[in-house]
């Protein structure tokens, strides 16, 4: 029988991993988060508040219900407040070596039972996996931003990755009310590797001047069915999150659809990131 996991350790307590953390947090487990200090730990629980907040005044959420919530989410600093763990979600910066040191420091902390899933949505799962003792124990858990409202999760297997991990971690997406799809270890994964050159076209189409980015998202959800806009969604990701993720599955591959337009760049490199910084191909901040 599949050993159900009910400890759950969180590295990082930024955008998604705040998001990680409530779906965790309200599906019932309790949630030990790393962060590199206290003041990390108090600005990701009030990014939480806040989701949680306007959760209630939508009529979708009590008050008792986020307090609950936020109980069972408790921060620390060191490794060592990590033991116990029976899975690891690590959910730091994109790069690469910031990650492995991370991995590899919590893996020693919690011990060589517990299972450590990696979150990135652009790296090699199986590359990350060498950072940790055990790498058969080691896999992707990619969540989809917002985490709390996104249906699916990518459970990605590694080269090294045990099958009965991978039967633990189904059960676990299972639990936290969410659909379990296992993909290969491959650029993009699955969503991504057929998301980024749609929305890289979509980019290069709109610089082309083929139509207003209005229009080009008008025509996609009316056309194709889609519930957003191909650009309004660049813009809630993140320019600079989908130019990092683009980047990365060009290297990896050379595929030219994979290559990242000349304007997104430019927009990164001008600071135009889409709704957090206020300026994007649908956002602008009056």
């Amino acid at each position: 029988m599949t050993k159900d996991i009910q400890r759950v350790a969180l590295l990082g307590l930024g955008t998604m991993g705040a998001g990680i953390a409530q779906l965790v947090a309200q599906s019932g487990h309790e949630v030990t988060v790393l962060e590199t200090d206290q003041a990390r730990i108090d600005a990701g629980t009030a990014f939480l508040r806040r989701f949680l907040d306007a959760g209630i005044a939508r009529g979708k959420l009590t008050e008792a219900g986020r307090d609950e919530i936020l109980g069972r989410v408790h921060g620390v600093t060191d490794p060592s407040g990590l033991t116990g763990a029976e899975l690891v979600i690590e959910a730091v910066t994109e790069r690469r070596e910031v990650k492995r040191e991370l991995l590899a420091a919590v893996a020693d902390a919690v011990g060589p039972e517990a299972l450590i899933v990696t979150n990135t949505s652009a790296l090699s799962v199986t590359d990350l996996a060498t950072a940790v003792p055990r790498p058969e124990r080691f896999a992707g858990l990619h969540f989809f931003n917002p985490a709390p409202l996104m249906k699916v999760i990518e459970i990605v297997r590694a080269l090294q990755t045990d099958e009965a991990v991978i039967e633990r971690l189904v059960v676990f997406v299972g639990a936290l009310g969410k659909d379990p799809v296992v993909v290969k270890d491959r650029p993009g994964f699955l969503v991504n590797r057929l998301l980024i050159p749609y929305l890289n076209d979509v980019v290069q189409a709109y610089d082309d001047e083929l139509a207003s980015a209005e229009d080009i998202d008008t025509a996609v959800r009316l056309g194709l069915g889609h519930k957003q806009g191909p650009l309004e969604l660049i813009d809630m990701i993140g320019l600079d999150v989908h130019e990092h993720a683009t980047s990365r599955a060009y290297e990896a591959t050379l595929d030219p659809a994979f290559a990242p337009p000349p304007l997104l760049r430019q927009m990164v490199a001008a600071g135009r990131l889409g709704n957090k910084s206020g300026h994007g191909f649908r956002t602008e901040k009056h």
